[in-house]
């Protein structure tokens, strides 16, 4: 029997029906893509359009150098100061803090989960830990402030630790990372092919060798993503930070004392505060903006450390 002509298309067999079908997914597919590419551009389309405002007042310079953030009162008097930096340094003392935390306890359950636990445990413990991530964060920071800062009151001396401190609030955001970290961790570390495992066995390697010198190496790259993507989480953190941190902006690096984050004075000024086409409202904005591209160059900076390092096994 002789096939289609050299160099024809083959054909169709399918029904119509199927064909139809296919198509209306992949018509809903890319609606469903082009909607969050839409969202994205639309946030940043916002953001830039009153931060644009304030910058039109506020000296970028100023707002990137000054050391003081009091953005409320009149603009016009000595006291109102709006450089961002107390905010900046409140979002990363408290992120270092909640990473310290989360990276060690992310990483050891994602080894634990891809090279120890029996499936059977396995099974059990990884929802355990998703369902940590969806505890709401408002209840994680009144578990900080009326759990976790008296606990830590009571070990370091009196007057060192205030009521509302950069600690506890680290702590906890540390503790809501730990999923992110030990769940992409632990899908990094498992797809490494069980036979780069099998021959370090075969040359007699300890399991946590095996862990340290072959599986670590061959899923760093996922590894790093998830401690950087977890580290977005962190930034971008509201609830415990504005529960628990405080809302009074300094230049410090005492974890004991009171910080306010970024995330912690949006909550703050939108809260009634700030009213609309303000200096003070449109200040919402800026610290937005910066918030926006701290996140998003993480995104990136994970992508690409995937990209660079990413080992192809086949």
């Amino acid at each position: 029997m002789s096939g289609p002509p050299s160099g024809s298309a083959p054909l169709d067999l399918r029904p119509s029906s199927s064909r139809l079908g296919e198509r209306v997914i992949m018509k809903g597919l890319l609606l469903a893509g082009s909607v969050s590419i839409l969202t994205t551009l639309a946030i940043v389309f916002i953001l830039l359009e009153e931060g644009l405002r304030f910058f039109a007042s506020v000296s970028v310079v100023d707002f990137f150098t000054d050391t003081a953030w009091r953005p409320f009162g009149d603009p016009e008097s000595e006291a109102f100061r709006v450089g961002i930096l107390p905010l900046i340094n409140g979002t990363l003392l408290v992120t270092a803090i909640a990473m310290i935390v989360a990276i060690p306890l992310g990483l050891g359950a994602a080894a634990y989960l891809s090279e120890y636990a029996p499936e059977r445990i396995r099974r059990k413990i990884k929802p355990s830990l998703e369902v940590l991530a969806g505890v709401p964060t408002v209840v994680l920071g009144y578990f900080a402030l009326t759990f976790v800062t008296p606990l830590i009151r009571t070990v370091f001396p009196e007057g060192t630790i205030q009521i509302f401190n950069a600690l506890s609030a680290g702590i906890v955001v540390g503790i809501m990372v730990v999923p992110t970290v030990a769940s992409l961790a632990e899908d990094a570390m498992s797809a490494v092919p069980n036979g780069l495992r099998q021959a370090a066995y075969g040359m007699g390697a300890t399991r946590s060798t095996v862990v340290r010198k072959v599986v670590a190496p061959a899923a760093l790259s996922g590894i790093v993503s998830a401690i950087i993507l977890g580290m977005g989480r962190a930034i971008g953190e509201t609830m415990i930070v504005a529960i628990a941190a405080g809302n009074l902006p300094t230049m410090t690096l005492n974890p004991g004392d009171q910080v306010q984050t970024m995330t912690g004075y949006i909550v703050q000024a939108v809260g009634g505060e700030a009213s609309r086409g303000s200096l003070t409202y449109q200040s919402i904005f800026a610290v937005g903006i910066v918030l926006f591209t701290m996140t998003f160059s993480l995104n990136l900076l994970a992508q690409r450390f995937v990209r660079r390092f990413r080992e192809v096994y086949e």
